[in-house]
Parts: structure tokens; C-alpha cells; sequence
């Protein structure tokens, strides 16, 4: 089929061409490609897959203001479009699992319909994009019809000019039908992502709203806990208990973690680690239903680990590691297999590079000798023979000099607690300021 280029064919043109390759070899999917209108969309077959088993087909479908109807409400602004755009995202897999176009029909990829997956977080994403004049693009991963490698071309017709138009209407009419539904999901998203712009000017790094559910459901799922076992999360009484006030929910009660160096501490398994994960998603938006909508963190946070054996290329790690063996350069540091202090080091600084302003650190994914050298190893490797400057003798210079606050785990080394502006122990879930005794700690056993 011969065409001008960037014209746009009626939708039944397609038909005709599908009909006519049908039986021929596989690759002749690759006469069809082009733009189709319909019936208040165009349907865009960008890239034709030239075997059953090769990757999806790429199809796009543009749908026009007047009939996609969103209202006028859910299209101002970039925040809100975007969330729009997710909560359509989760209608049309929902709309394609229960036509069972979730799964292939034939040989290799035949038949299937892909959607992108989303997440418990609200990103932008291309997979469907609505824009500011109501229009809407669905992108799909579509396999062509075939028998063997033989083109079905009557039954390509009905899933390219039927089924996925339907998909899509069907995935905005639920969305029109569930319209209160629909407002409260971008007011969640509007209310995080102003919440975060404002943090900084509140002196905060992070806000953890009461209610929060913080546990996740295992290590393979971000699903939220349920049952009677699950602690929604309560900020202790006095000064870092705040109340922000949303532009949708109005007052809200939870814990503010102040800029500066905050250790976040207790016993094993009362949910140090639990905290500061929710705290490393915070960057993101989260729908409604998360138990982490409440949970919000400054756009800068960066959680920092070591990785032994990550590459490394020319980092300059000299403010934490300096005269290694064989006379190294650490101010242009290069290798193939980092060791683990080597790792956090260029982790922590490229960081910085890419302008973080809070570091997020738990001790059980650190390097222990990044992290701490007490007084016994102090004495007894001089100071000439250790080139690690350990992540403590730093972290206030970071904040006084580069404005970069921490948030630290920690349950076993004490000496964080002279560096820390803030002190959270975690006890069974539920948080306690812990500042003013971890004081009167390090006062009454000093290092």
C-alpha cells in the first residue's frame, strides 16, 4: 500500500489492506503501517513486528477531546493531567485482562495486547498521555495475527479496528463513570506533589501523615500490609509532631523530619528500616489506597548504599578515601569492581553531582568501615595507614557546608548519636523523639 508520507488513511483502508495480505508471510504486516482515522480517533501503526515471536507491534491511538469527554476539571494543570493519565493507564489493562486480551492467542506473541505495568507510584509515563486540549494517547504493544507465519489478516482486522478502539473507549467510559473516583485520585496526587515543593521552606525533609501504612505485603510486593497485626503510623506528641495544611484534604497530622542529621534507631524488627524505605519512595507520588499517600519526601532525597562490585568511572571519592595502596588517585577514581566503601563513596558523590540535598542511609546496606572506625581500631591503625575518612567525620560538614541533610539508620553504633540533630526511635512501628535522651546517652559515655 503506497501512501503520501504522514498521511492519515480512513480506518477502512486498513481493513482493505489486512484482507488483502491475508495468508501471505508474516512480514507483509509491514505494508499496513500508517495512520487510520475512526470514529473520533486515529489509530497509528507505527512499527509492524516481521516475525510472531519478535517483540510486540507498536500502536498508538489518538483520541479527540470530544470524545475522550474528560471533563474540563481534570485537565488543569501538569499534575493533574498526569494523573489522569495513570488512572486511565490502570483502567485499560483492567478493560484489556477482562476482554482476556492479556495473554497471546496463537504462536509466540499472536494476539496479545500489552500494556505497560504501573506501579503503587503515579509517574509520567508515555504508555497513555492526556493533553492539555482533552485529547488522549493510548500506546499499546500489540501482536499481529498469525497462523505458523502466515498473516491472519481478517482476524488482524477485528483486533486493530475493533477490539483496541473499544479497549480505549471502554477505559474512558470507566473513568467518566467513576468520576468521583477520578477527582479524588488526582486530589491525592495534587496534594503530594504540593506538599513537596513546600517542604524545603518548612525546615523538613520528609512528612509521615498519621495513618500512614508503611509495611509492605513481602519483599516481591509494594502492596500495603493488611490485617489486624498492621500499625498505621502515629507521630509522637511535641515538636516534631506537625499539622500541614493541604489544598485538598486540609489540616493534616503526622511527623515532619527536620533538615540537618536525623538517626532513625530502635531494636531489630520495630520497623527502622520499614520507615526509611517509605521515606526513599517519598520522592514519588503514590494513589490512593497505598498507605504511603501520606508519606512525602523533598525531590533531592537519594538513598545511598554500598555495592561491592559496581563499576566506577573517574569519581573524585577524595573527601572520604584518599592515598590508596599503589598510589591510586582518588581524585579521578576508576574500577571495575568497587569494594564496598569505594562503592558508597562514589555513590555519596555522585549524589551530589546530581544535586541531592538529602542522603538516605541504613547501616545493614552499608559498608562498615565507610560508616564508623572506633577508638580501639583508631589506635590501632594510625591515622598515615587509613585512607577511608569514615561517612561520620563528614556528615556535618556536608549539611553546614553543602546545605545536604541525612537520614540515617542505625542500631549499633552509638557514635552517630554525637553528629545527630534529631533522634527517632522506632518502637514496635510507632515512632518516639528519642533526641533529648540520646543526649543525656552520649553525655553520660563519651567517645
Amino acid at each position: 500500500m503506497t501512501r503520501p508520507a504522514g498521511a492519515v488513511l480512513p480506518l477502512a483502508r486498513l481493513g482493505e489492506g489486512l484482507r488483502r495480505i491475508d495468508g501471505r508471510g508474516y512480514k507483509a504486516y509491514r505494508d499496513v503501517e500508517g495512520s487510520y482515522a475512526g470514529d473520533g480517533f486515529v489509530l497509528h501503526l507505527d512499527h509492524a513486528q516481521g516475525d510472531p515471536f519478535a517483540p510486540p507491534s507498536r500502536v498508538r491511538i489518538a483520541v479527540a477531546p470530544a470524545t475522550a469527554a474528560l471533563p474540563d476539571e481534570a485537565l488543569a494543570g501538569k499534575v493533574r493531567r498526569l494523573a489522569v493519565a495513570d488512572y486511565l493507564l490502570r483502567r485499560l489493562r483492567a478493560a484489556v485482562a477482562a476482554a482476556g486480551r492479556d495473554r497471546p492467542r496463537g504462536m509466540g506473541t499472536s494476539g496479545l495486547v500489552a500494556v505497560a505495568r504501573p506501579g503503587q507510584e503515579v509517574l509520567e509515563r508515555t504508555a497513555v498521555v492526556v493533553r492539555p486540549d482533552g485529547s488522549v494517547e493510548a500506546r499499546l504493544g500489540v501482536g499481529l495475527p498469525a497462523r505458523g507465519r502466515t498473516v491472519l489478516g481478517r482476524e488482524a482486522e477485528e483486533l486493530l479496528c475493533v477490539v483496541l478502539p473499544a479497549l480505549v473507549r471502554q477505559a474512558l467510559a470507566d473513568a467518566a463513570r467513576e468520576a468521583e473516583e477520578l477527582r479524588r485520585w488526582w486530589q491525592v496526587v495534587e496534594d503530594q506533589a504540593w506538599l513537596r515543593e513546600r517542604l524545603a521552606g518548612m525546615g523538613l525533609v520528609a512528612f509521615v501523615a498519621d495513618g500512614s501504612v508503611l509495611p509492605r505485603e513481602s519483599g516481591a510486593s509494594d502492596r500495603p500490609l493488611r490485617g489486624p497485626g498492621v500499625v498505621p503510623f502515629r507521630a509522637p506528641e511535641g515538636r516534631l509532631a506537625v499539622t500541614v495544611h493541604l489544598p485538598h484534604a486540609g489540616p493534616v497530622r503526622g511527623l515532619g523530619v527536620p533538615a540537618g542529621i536525623t538517626l532513625i534507631t530502635g531494636g531489630g524488627y520495630h520497623g527502622k528500616s520499614t520507615l526509611l524505605r517509605a521515606l526513599e519512595r517519598g520522592v514519588y507520588d503514590h494513589v490512593p489506597g497505598d498507605g504511603r499517600e501520606g508519606v512525602v519526601t523533598v525531590a533531592g532525597a537519594v538513598k545511598i548504599r554500598a555495592e561491592d562490585g559496581r563499576r566506577v568511572e573517574r569519581v573524585d571519592i577524595s573527601p572520604f578515601i584518599g592515598r590508596l595502596p599503589g598510589g591510586q588517585d582518588t581524585r579521578c577514581f576508576s574500577t571495575e569492581n568497587a569494594s564496598g566503601s569505594t562503592s558508597q563513596a562514589a555513590n555519596i558523590v555522585e549524589a551530589l553531582e546530581a544535586g541531592a540535598t538529602c542522603l538516605l542511609v541504613d547501616e545493614d546496606t552499608s559498608a562498615t568501615n565507610f560508616m564508623i572506625r572506633d577508638r580501639r581500631m583508631q589506635a590501632l591503625i594510625p591515622a598515615d595507614r587509613e585512607p577511608i575518612t569514615p561517612f561520620i567525620d563528614r556528615v556535618r560538614q556536608l549539611h553546614r557546608e553543602r546545605g545536604v541533610s541525612s537520614v540515617i539508620v542505625v542500631g549499633g553504633s552509638g557514635d552517630y548519636l554525637d553528629v545527630a540533630d534529631t533522634v527517632i526511635l522506632m518502637d514496635a512501628y510507632r515512632p518516639q523523639d528519642a533526641t533529648a535522651a540520646a543526649r543525656e546517652v552520649a553525655a553520660r559515655f563519651p567517645i
